[in-house]
């Protein structure tokens, strides 16, 4: 039986996982990691393939990596990318994908996180640029504002976010939009910075560039 998105969004331990992590890192202080933020950066890195034009095998690689990204917080946010890695090897192997599908989507969880990895091929490219984007108030779990950290004020801040992606003139866009009562855009590069910096080298290795506007403005 061909394992495909569906059975994977499906998959009790998958998402018991995903839910012990977000319940962990909600404890922590974390924003949301929850299935409703896998779901996202699934349906988002799928979409940037598709809208480039990549195989449909690609897309939904892509998709797949997206679902499982965040896995490893089920054991620690420290090092949660590789540890993600390892139980996403052991899961796909278990339900019998190929062992070629299996790496591309270990090799991209195995690197979305900013501060051990980069975009090493599309599939990692399109999941970095599905996570590190997806910036929203509802991800804010802290249900005291006067507690905000930065994190939360810059997520809360966030009014809207798009990510637009032009195939023929190659450019990846974020469209940001931010209450600047809550945070300014400099609070925003304050923390987020890494962050774009590995999307602009995740647009590359899928032959864009990457640009972000925010209230309006070019910033890159």
């Amino acid at each position: 039986m061909k394992l495909d998105y569906k059975k994977i969004r499906e998959d009790e331990e998958i998402n018991l996982l995903i839910e012990k992590g977000n319940e962990i890192l909600k404890e922590l202080g974390y924003t949301e990691h929850s299935r409703k933020h896998a779901a996202k950066v699934a349906a988002e890195a799928g979409n940037i393939l598709e809208q480039l034009g990549y195989k449909p095998q690609k897309v939904e690689l892509a998709r797949i990596a997206g679902y499982m990204h965040d896995i490893g917080n089920s054991i620690n946010r420290h090092d949660h990318a590789h540890t993600g890695a390892i139980l996403a090897y052991q899961i796909l192997q278990n339900r019998g994908m190929e062992l070629k599908k299996i790496l591309t989507v270990t090799t991209a969880i195995g690197h979305h996180d900013e501060d051990t990895g980069t975009a090493v091929d599309e599939v990692s490219a399109a999941l970095i640029l599905a996570d590190k984007t997806d910036v929203r108030r509802n991800r804010v779990q802290n249900p005291n504002p006067a507690n905000f950290d930065i994190h939360d004020r810059v997520n809360y801040a966030a009014l809207s976010s798009k990510l637009v992606v032009d195939r023929e003139k190659k450019i990846i866009q974020m469209n940001l939009e931010l209450d600047d009562s809550i945070c300014s855009v400099m609070d925003y590069f304050e923390i987020f910075l890494k962050r774009m910096l590995m999307c602009r080298r995740a647009a590359e290795k899928l032959g864009c560039r990457f640009k972000l506007h925010a209230n309006g403005s070019k910033l890159c």
